[in-house]
């Protein structure tokens, strides 16, 4: 059986990022209704990469919304020395530059 390691994952990501651009990066998922939302259709998207980056609205740079630039690495959820996300509907390792609509402080 082979595994990937995040570092391939993240790469993966990356390219996935890189040549479909066009995720679901707004609106923000500011309310708490907004997020169940978002983290339902997460787990409807099952073992789907691609589909879950553009659900949770993934980007190869910070977002600046409501006058705060949103990034991985000041996320909650984030991991720094392993440089990963945690929420479980996501469990993908990032870089510190992404965001996502899921981004909490």
């Amino acid at each position: 059986m082979t595994t990937i390691d995040d570092g391939q994952l993240r790469e993966t990501i990356e390219t996935l990022l890189t040549r479909s651009p066009d995720t679901e990066a707004f609106p923000r998922a500011d309310s708490h209704e907004d997020v169940l939302a978002v983290i339902a259709r997460l787990r409807a998207a099952g073992n789907d990469l691609a589909a879950k980056l553009v659900i949770a609205g993934f980007t190869l740079r910070p977002v600046e919304h409501q006058g705060i630039e949103q990034a991985c690495e000041s996320c909650m959820y984030y991991l720094v020395h392993r440089r990963f996300c945690e929420l479980p509907e996501l469990a993908v390792p990032v870089e510190a530059e992404w965001s996502c609509r899921l981004w909490r402080i």
